[in-house]
């Protein structure tokens, strides 16, 4: 009996774990082999971390988690009989052996080996770039931990290359706080993929995000030395800190220089991130004398084979007719024709690939397909431009207009699937080539529509996956859930960037094959939110438990359907949200009126209606803020915003702005916010209307209306269109006679151009119109839809809304117009009836057992505000360093306390505890205490640290509570305010995700009419979750602390505010405010010997 086929690979990337998984595919499918017949498969790979997403790089800045990255887990590596030795290159290949040698001096025989070391970044000859600290490459997970901790406090950063690892790598920068700008040798950047207009487009968008590109432009390096003595010079890999001590060199300044020009100029920077191109890793292949290009790549044959027939080599290291491929489609199709040389002996030939991309670059959508710089001997060229937008289309049409050649597309990359399939079929055209020009940017149809798209168009580029393929795939391997398509198919699994398209074809797919595609709301409800609607509004239901018990699965419900009811309740009967039936529903955000921020900290936004405001309420603002210590920022909305109350201040920094005649601006809830204007025809000399007032009267309508998501409004007084209404969710341009009404756009992350509704409307009209879009929308959009994500999936689109608005083609118009005027009628300011309700105030306390207060975070000094000290990177690095200066400690995940010193400590009555929990203070430990209905009908209490260890925010006690269904097992559980990140009330442990994470939980018991709770020493209770321990602290370089606020301070705010709640009920009790005896320092943040004094030896996270 023969041996198996043994295969080793060299490189474990994405290329190299694609031909593993091809191999095991194939085998799978052939039903001769049996599992001793599958082909032996060794890896070397020379970082310690398995095969990550690449193309996912940037990823890593949201989480700082390999694990997060991995393509295969360690397990499928193992379940597939694949050995595999990280941190482990190859250094040796000897043909005729048939043997290679890894680092580790590991020999290994072979019958076929498979070269896929990638490529290296390639390093421009500029004097001193390989031997400066703040220099570095960005190809690895490696180099974005060193890069992420050597930025932490610097400000500028410049990246060398233009190409799409440069901008990728400039927006790493821009997140990464550092101002930011990109050198290109090239006369454009993108070269490869946009002409010249084209690049133009883009670059202008970029300089909106911030960052400058620097064309024509070659790179001198200027260095400064920090220590003593002078700086030596280190031949060390860029992103290889050079310091060793004393002295060292280190980047200061850039020097560019104009090619055309010959100008120069230059330009303080910290960090530079060289992304100038990529340089084939052949160095073995070298060394072993196989055939590579001067240029560098090895030489490969249509069937991917180098100079020895045994060994093959696939993506970035092999050169293929002249050309390295630096995209990872390619890298997949030759590893796709090396097995079926390997297993099969088939002769399918690799003739090259598509270079066809569809990239999101910071946030801007960029395209090229097909022929794009066909010249015009070839092809005649159609182009839009939409400056205002930042759009740019340029298609290429046979002479005759009959194939689509190719095209660039920046701005709006809707179409690309279409496009690309249009240009790959060589078919006939059936429209006029305009059409395709204009795509869906002046589409009278809002709604999303794949089904007109062929099967062998490609939607997954990374994987070189058509629709065809997925629509195979969902029918061979009965595929029932987006996951599970995903996973067999590995569509979307790449950069991320078709998966709404695979959603649509999935679910296309589904209801084709009369399978049922579930909207349910969640596990609780078997519903969407617009069939919840109706059902409240019918049914007049009042109270989440009453919809919960007719229409839903157990008693707790979760963070999903809680707000999401809420929302409905609010915009059916507008009672208020911090009801004793509603208070426990809310995020947090609308539990205590304000958003949440970083550090438990919340916001204050008074309503400021059509941006207009008087002199002496302006004061107003500013004074208010002064007196509170808040940091102030003008939206883009046209408001103030207050930042940075702590939360049993907001009753008395909201009693002020009430006084004053302000009103709640609803930045908490989803609801209206603003109704952006220009001055009109108040003062502008362009004005056709009074925009102001009537963005005024709207805002004034519409204020405090829940609906499924935020909306915001905008008027503009003329075609000008300084309001930017096309951008809002609803807008309206004034015109000789009346307006003009757009709908369905926004801002953010995925931006879309509203849609005209109608034109030339008169002001009483147009009122009429909005109350109906806006109720239809809040009636039928699905949980958290914005209006335009509503509108593309709304059937029929723009001219259906249109039939319901303008038309009234489902006889509802006066119904939803009654609706909106019974919720307009009945609006109240929420924070106006808190104010004048003491009984409100206790809700806002920030411990339910003591009046003391404490601070859960720094704060710093910056440009003249306080702002909160920054939060530690999501994950470490592999040495434990998040940044500069190093923590310590992570927060514990095993909690072995000592049960023989265990105790009850009384934290409270048990009335303290309404509308779900509270916190306690024990000491210097705060303490999460929830009460809720259990799903077996009785009440059940919990007791849980405060603190989420995921940013260390003191804020699990304001978080929603619910359940959750794990195995057989319905566990109760809390989901953090901040993230989402949701705990086991029982056992701490982490349930949304597999991240190091877990809080502790205590035995909680009631004694009578008290509540006790079970815990440790309190020495040793301090030692492992004290405040002062954990709190978020200012670095140690860079950020000035904020100086600590005088104990009369606190004590004249009090008084001054026990003064203004006695206007509403006379004289009341205690029961929000500060207790000054003790250790005063520490509960306020002084300085007198305390933690913050860095002298009690706390091991307080510095970052």
């Amino acid at each position: 009996m023969s041996s198996p086929t043994h295969i080793v690979v060299v490189g474990l990337g994405m290329v190299g774990l694609r031909f593993c998984e091809l191999v095991r595919e194939r085998e799978d499918a052939d039903e001769r082999l049996d599992s001793s017949s599958r082909a032996k498969i060794t890896v070397f790979g020379e970082e310690s971390h398995l095969a990550y997403n690449r193309v996912g790089l940037t990823q890593f800045f949201n989480h700082y988690s390999v694990d997060r990255l991995l393509l295969q887990k360690e397990d499928w590596y193992k379940e597939n009989n694949i050995t595999v030795h990280c941190s482990d290159p190859v250094v040796s290949i000897d043909k005729a052996a048939k043997t290679i040698v890894s680092r580790a001096g590991i020999t290994v025989s072979y019958d076929y080996l498979v070269i896929a070391t990638g490529s290296a970044a390639f390093v421009p000859p500029i004097p001193g770039v390989k031997d400066l600290d703040g220099v570095f490459v960005y190809r690895t997970v490696d180099d974005c931990q060193a890069i992420t901790n050597y930025a932490h406090g610097k400000k500028n950063a410049a990246v060398i290359g233009g190409g799409l690892l440069g901008l990728e790598a400039a927006k790493v920068c821009v997140d990464l706080g550092l101002n930011t700008f990109v050198v290109d040798r090239n006369a454009r950047v993108l070269n490869r993929q946009l002409d010249d207009e084209g690049s133009v487009f883009l670059r202008k968008e970029l300089l909106k995000l911030g960052v400058k590109c620097y064309t024509n432009s070659n790179s001198a390096l200027k260095s400064r030395v920090e220590g003593s003595g002078t700086a030596s010079s280190l031949a060390s890999p860029p992103g290889t800190p050079t310091g060793r001590g004393g002295s060292r060199a280190v980047l200061g300044e850039i020097s560019l220089t104009d090619s055309v020009s010959g100008n120069t100029s230059s330009h303080n920077v910290d960090v530079l991130i060289v992304a100038a191109g990529i340089a084939p890793r052949d160095d073995i292949c070298q060394s072993a004398g196989l055939p590579c290009h001067p240029r560098g790549g090895v030489l490969v044959n249509d069937l991917m084979q180098t100079g020895d027939p045994r060994i093959f080599a696939i993506g970035e290291v092999a050169r293929h007719n002249d050309m390295v491929y630096g995209l990872v489609a390619p890298g997949y199709d030759m590893a796709s024709i090396a097995v079926n040389v390997i297993l099969n002996g088939t002769s399918k030939k690799f003739t090259g690939a598509d270079m066809s991309t569809k990239l999101k670059l910071m946030g801007v959508h960029v395209a090229s397909f097909g022929n794009y710089f066909a010249e015009e001997s070839r092809a005649t060229a159609l182009t839009f431009r939409d400056p205002f937008a930042g759009i740019y289309k340029r298609l290429l049409f046979s002479h005759d207009g009959k194939k689509l050649i190719g095209g660039i597309l920046v701005g709006d990359t809707a179409d690309y699937s279409k496009l690309l399939a249009l240009t790959k079929s060589h078919r006939p055209l059936q429209d006029e080539p305009a059409t395709y020009l204009v795509g869906k940017t002046a589409s009278h149809d809002g709604a999303t529509d794949n089904s007109d798209l062929p099967d062998e168009a490609q939607v997954c580029s990374c994987n070189n996956i058509t629709k065809g393929d997925i629509k195979a795939t969902i029918k061979t391997k009965k595929c029932e859930s987006l996951g599970a398509l995903r996973a067999c198919s590995k569509a979307g699994t790449g950069c991320g960037g078709c998966i709404p398209l695979v959603t649509d074809i999935f679910n296309a797919e589904m209801k084709a094959m009369g399978v049922k595609v579930k909207n349910d709301l969640c596990e609780h409800f078997e519903y969407s939110r617009r069939d919840l609607y109706e059902i409240v509004r019918v049914l007049k239901i009042r109270t989440f438990t009453d919809l919960l018990r007719s229409h839903g699965k157990g008693l707790l419900g979760c963070e999903v359907c809680k707000p999401c009811i809420a929302s409905i309740l609010a915009s059916l009967w507008n009672d208020h949200v911090l009801d004793t039936p509603l208070a426990g529903l809310q995020d947090t955000n609308d539990r205590f009126l304000a958003n949440i921020q970083r550090g438990g900290s919340y916001s204050v936004v008074p309503r400021i209606p059509g941006g207009e405001i008087t002199p002496e309420k302006l004061i107003v603002l500013g004074e208010v803020a002064k007196k509170y210590a808040l940091y102030t920022k003008i939206t883009g909305g046209q408001r103030i915003d207050l930042f940075g109350a702590e939360r049993h201040k907001l009753p008395q920094i909201w009693s002020d702005l009430v006084d004053a005649g302000f009103e709640s601006g609803h930045a908490y809830g989803k609801s209206l916010r603003t109704v952006k204007s220009c001055v009109g025809s108040t003062w502008c000399r362009y004005g056709r209307r009074d925009s102001v007032g009537f963005a005024i009267a709207i805002e004034q309508r519409y204020k405090g209306i829940r609906s499924p998501h935020k909306l915001k409004g905008g008027v503009s007084g003329c075609l000008r269109e300084c309001a930017e209404a096309r951008g809002k969710d609803f807008g309206l341009i004034a015109t000789d006679k009346g307006y003009n009404i757009y709908v369905c756009g926004n801002g953010g992350a995925t931006p879309k151009h509203a849609v005209l509704l109608a034109s030339d409307v008169p002001e009483h009209m147009t009122i009429k119109y909005l109350d109906r879009f806006l109720m239809f929308y809040i009636a039928t959009a699905d949980k958290l839809q914005r209006t335009a994500r509503w509108l593309e999936k709304l059937e029929g689109g723009i001219d259906y809304l249109k039939g319901v608005v303008l038309e009234d083609r489902l006889g509802i118009a006066k119904e939803l117009e009654n609706q909106m005027n019974v919720l307009a009628s009945s609006y109240f300011c929420e924070w106006t009836e808190v104010v004048k309700n003491p009984e409100r105030w206790a809700q806002f306390q920030q411990f339910v057992n003591t009046d003391e207060n404490m601070r859960n975070i720094e704060f710093v000094d910056e440009r003249g505000q306080r702002r909160p000290a920054d939060w530690k990177p999501d994950a470490p690095s592999e040495t434990g360093a998040v940044a500069e200066p190093q923590v310590e400690e992570e927060p514990p995940t095993l909690f072995p306390w000592n049960e023989e010193t265990m105790v009850w400590r009384d934290v409270g009555p048990v009335s303290a505890f309404v509308g779900g929990g509270g916190t306690v203070k024990i000491g210097d430990v705060q303490l999460a205490v929830f009460r809720i209905s259990g799903e077996d009908g009785h009440e059940k209490w919990y007791a849980t640290q405060n603190m989420c260890p995921h940013k260390r925010a003191f804020v699990l006690s304001s978080s929603i509570v619910g359940a959750q269904t794990v195995g057989a097992n319905i566990v109760p559980k809390v989901a953090c305010a901040n993230h989402k990140k949701t705990f086991s009330l029982e056992t701490g442990k982490l349930l949304s995700s597999d991240e190091p994470y877990a809080i502790a939980t205590f035995q909680i018991r009631i004694a009578g009419d008290r509540v006790e709770v079970f815990v440790p020493a309190q020495s040793e209770f301090e030692s492992v979750l004290g405040t002062r321990k954990w709190r978020v602290r200012r670095k140690k370089h860079g950020e000035i602390p904020v100086s600590a606020e005088p104990e009369s301070e606190y004590k004249a705010l009090w008084e001054d505010n026990r003064s203004r709640r006695g206007k509403y009920e006379g004289a009341i009790s205690s029961t929000v405010g500060f207790n000054l005896s003790g250790d005063i320092a520490d509960v306020i943040g002084g300085s007198g010997g305390g933690c913050d004094s860095g002298t009690c030896g706390d091991k307080g996270l510095e970052w």
